[in-house]
Order: C-alpha cells, then sequence, then structure tokens
C-alpha cells in the first residue's frame, strides 16, 4: 500500500504532463496525494476496521461505506467525473474499466493468505464500482503481482504470471511505451491500456525507485501508472525507509494514522 501511495505523490506533480524522463525530483512542493491515495486508504481501512472478519455477508457493504466517507471527506480532490458520482449521490456499479480499478487494490496483496484470496477480495473491493470484466481483471493482476512478489516469487516467475492476465506484456517495453503514452484521450486512464504498462514498468526496474520512476516517465497519468507500479515494488523490494518518512509528510494525520493502523494487520514480504 506504501508503494501505491509514494507512487502517486511523486507522479502527481507530472500527471498528463507528458515527462519522458526519469530525471526528476521525486518530492517536491507541488506533489500531494491524489483520488489514488485516497481510496487504497479507504480500503485499507475497511481490511483493518474488520480485522480477520473480511468474509461476512456485510462487509462488502462495510467496504463502499468506507469508500463512500472518504470520497465525501475530500471532494475537492481529482476524482474522475462517473467516480465521484459514485460516491456521492448513487454508489452502485456503473461498468467502469477506468484504471482507479487497479489503483486502489494493493490492499488485497497484503492481506491476502493465498490466491483464492486475492481473486475473491479483489473482486469484492473491485466490482462495487468498476464490474466490467477489464476493471476486475486488471485489478485481479496487481493485486497477484503484489501477493506473488511479497510471497518471494521471482521477477521471472510474475512476468509469466502476469501474461497470463495480459499477453502484450511479453513484448511490451518502457522506452516503446514512452512514443505512444502521452495524451488524454480517454485511452490511457483504462485498465487495458494502463496496467500492462505499469506492471512493465515493475518488471524492467532494478529497485524500488528506479520503478517509480519508469512508470512517472511514460507520460500522461503519472500519478496513477505510478500507484500501480509502485504498488507492487514494494512489495518486491521494500521500500527505504527514507522515502517511507518523506512519503507520509504529505498526508493529512487522519489519512497518517489509517496507514499505521493497517501495518498491524498486513501480511509479511519475503525479503530478498
Amino acid at each position: 500500500m506504501l508503494g501505491a501511495i509514494i507512487g502517486d505523490i511523486v507522479g502527481s506533480q507530472h500527471e498528463w504532463q507528458n515527462n519522458k524522463s526519469k530525471k526528476f525530483t521525486l518530492f517536491t512542493g507541488a506533489c500531494t496525494y491524489t483520488d489514488d491515495s485516497l481510496m487504497t486508504l479507504a480500503i485499507a481501512n475497511a481490511f483493518t476496521l474488520r480485522r480477520g472478519r473480511w468474509r461476512e455477508p456485510d462487509f462488502q457493504r462495510f467496504v463502499i461505506e468506507k469508500m463512500v466517507e472518504m470520497g465525501r471527506a475530500h471532494q475537492a480532490c481529482s476524482w474522475g467525473k462517473n467516480f465521484y458520482e459514485w460516491f456521492m449521490y448513487n454508489p452502485v456499479p456503473y461498468e467502469s474499466y477506468g484504471n482507479g480499478a487497479a489503483m486502489r487494490v494493493s490492499p488485497v496483496g497484503w492481506i491476502s493468505q493465498s490466491e483464492e484470496d486475492v481473486r475473491y477480495f479483489s473482486r469484492l473491493v473491485t466490482e462495487v464500482s468498476h464490474n466490467h470484466p477489464e476493471g476486475l481483471k486488471g485489478a485481479e493482476s496487481v493485486a497477484m503481482a503484489i501477493y506473488l512478489a511479497r510471497m518471494g516469487a521471482s521477477m521471472e516467475d510474475i512476468r509469466e504470471r502476469m501474461i497470463e492476465y495480459y499477453p502484450e506484456i511479453a513484448t511490451l517495453k518502457v522506452d516503446k511505451i514512452r512514443e505512444y503514452c502521452n495524451v488524454d484521450d480517454g485511452t490511457f486512464i483504462t485498465c487495458q491500456r494502463s496496467v500492462p504498462e505499469a506492471i512493465v514498468c515493475f518488471l524492467e526496474s532494478t529497485s524500488f525507485e528506479d520503478a517509480v520512476r519508469n512508470a512517472v516517465s511514460l507520460g500522461g497519468d503519472a500519478d496513477t501508472q505510478g500507484a500501480i507500479t509502485g504498488s507492487i515494488a514494494e512489495a518486491y523490494y521494500g521500500v527505504p525507509i527514507e522515502l517511507e518518512d518523506k512519503a507520509l509528510t504529505y498526508l493529512l494525520p487522519k489519512l497518517e494514522t489509517i496507514y499505521y493502523a493497517f501495518n498491524t494487520i498486513k501480511g509479511k514480504r519475503v525479503k530478498r
């Protein structure tokens, strides 16, 4: 989850600015958390408050309540129009396949104890709004990558599993993605045109920071690309303490409290 928050904050200063370089200052005064961090924290909060009671019949309704509560408390954030209407007026599924499904799912990868858990909880927290097959697939693939990385899977094993979700990952390269990921035409905010790209940014990385820099350097929806890539990279590499400390200074105290509380229930990661 921390990786998603860092990727979001770092990427926020470059959103739709079409930065194509990995050479930039990670944290500046122009950085902020966005809807990516807020919904990630909302889902984490639901898991924390219902510790271990996640398969009870009313848990999905509780997740919706926490998401709606978070959205309404931060209405001025950079919400997509449809999702804003979802949490403000009518929180029912609306067939979305936007990349919001993938940017908020990272808590699932940390509380799951099996691949079956990943599939079950990923769907549970995603279908409340993003119930299109592409939205569900995007969220599950990211949660699965996090779980596999957390459990010690090799980079190559993760790659092979991700190709099962998105065959194009076998041939995608970061340098090539930069050539086309640069316009706000609605294409690059879909799961099918942002999740494979974000996964490749992790697969071509050499460290947590390098993965986030890969994602932000694609251009386009930099905060969400950073959040998705960062969430996977955290589970594989861990996060340097100096980056954690700096990122948390951007969060309001209540949000920081949610972050620390979730750390008390999340599963451990295999350290490489």
